[in-house]
């Protein structure tokens, strides 16, 4: 039976939990009671710009806080791990921002932690709230466009490095470079669109080619510089995955390199009745997806219209739909295990220099059986 009440939520972390708290003004069910971060200065303006009642510096406060049901953990990908098991601990639902964890082995005691708890557990793959995105999807499963044969998702920054010398650039803070940062959000894409195929072997190169020069920082001062500090990850990332059933994927992430790109993502999809072509310039959400067919054998394009929506949003309102009605959650714990797992095959492809195996992948669709239905 659904929850006609509003959840009470938590937002650790003042930098993207600043999406959150966009996200979640969207949501008539949700009311952010509380938000924590190191930053208490930006927490207390971000507080009464959406009015929130209490700031937290400490995490660890926030989840002691009983009148708090759920938790976004917007932090550097190395705290989701120790903020994700506080929260759980605490008996909160959980909404973690990409990756699950800098690990496999984290994101499993994570989802380990969850199940115990029987708690709700999230990933904010944020693009799958995007309506070009979604659009695919459906074509997809409705057999519109045949069969799937092979698919490439990108994301090109020609310079966009988050932060030369800060938690972004260092490998034990932040796990990786623009594979781990931007990548996965594609891999998401690509993935949620084709139903979750399963991942057999992958092949795959990283090369740090400007960031070690001081060349390709984020252009605008959005982010910190540390000079002097070493760049400890890849700017650049390219993989070759193959799917059980023959299906693969070209995956390619960059923060940094000499292309014609500005800040570009996006997907395609082949199959053998149609195609379809997602490219989002500079995150734009409009004239970004073309379907490709035959009519009596003549070649067609077909342009939708498109609407522009917040991609949190959208996560966040499966989220809380998830909590108060216990609807399965999606993106689940799961999937966001499946893509840390991907993730770590193409660094060790690349470490390796030759293709590997994907272990751990499994069996089951994990769209199907994912984490967060509440009992």
């Amino acid at each position: 039976m659904a929850d006609s009440r509003k959840l009470r939520i938590g937002i650790i972390g003042c930098g993207v939990g600043q999406l959150h708290l966009q996200g979640f003004a969207e949501i008539p069910r949700a009311e952010v009671v509380a938000i924590a971060g190191l930053d208490e200065e930006r927490c207390h303006s971000l507080a009464k710009q959406f009015g929130v009642p209490r700031v937290y510096r400490d995490y660890q406060d926030l989840v002691a806080d009983p009148d708090i049901e759920a938790v976004t953990v917007a932090v550097p990908n190395i705290l989701h791990f120790p903020v994700a098991l506080a929260a759980l601990d605490a008996g909160k639902h959980i909404m973690v921002e990409k990756p699950l964890a800098p690990s496999s082995e984290e994101g499993e005691q994570i989802i380990a932690a969850a199940r115990r708890a029987e708690r709700v557990l999230g990933v904010v793959f944020n693009r799958r709230g995007r309506q070009d995105v979604q659009l695919v999807k459906h074509e997809v499963e409705r057999g519109n466009l045949g069969a799937i044969y092979h698919a490439r998702a990108f994301w090109m920054r020609r310079s966009g490095i988050p932060g030369l010398g800060t938690w972004f650039t260092s490998k034990r803070l932040a796990g990786g470079g623009p594979l781990i940062d931007l990548g996965i959000h594609v891999l998401d894409m690509a993935l949620w669109v084709l139903g979750n195929p399963r991942a057999l072997r992958v092949s795959a190169a990283t090369y740090a080619e400007l960031g070690p020069k001081g060349r390709g920082q984020w252009q605008g001062g959005r982010f910190k510089i540390a000079p002097g500090e070493p760049y400890e990850v890849e700017d650049f990332a390219t993989a070759f995955i193959r799917f059980e059933g023959g299906l693969t994927l070209q995956l390619d992430a960059s923060w940094a390199a000499y292309t014609g790109h500005g800040d570009d993502f996006g997907l395609s999809v082949l199959g053998d009745n149609g195609g379809a072509e997602i490219h989002a310039r500079d995150y734009a959400q409009t004239e970004t997806l073309r379907f490709f067919g035959e009519i009596d054998g003549v070649p067609t394009i077909t342009q939708p219209r498109l609407l522009e929506r917040h991609g949190h949003g959208e996560v966040f309102k499966q989220f809380v739909e998830s909590v108060l009605d216990g609807t399965p959650m999606s993106p689940s714990g799961e999937e966001g295990l499946d893509r840390v797992r991907l993730i770590e095959a193409i660094y060790r492809s690349a470490e390796l220099g030759r293709e590997v195996e994907v272990d751990g992948v499994a069996d089951e669709r994990l769209s199907r059986d994912s984490i967060g239905a509440r009992t």
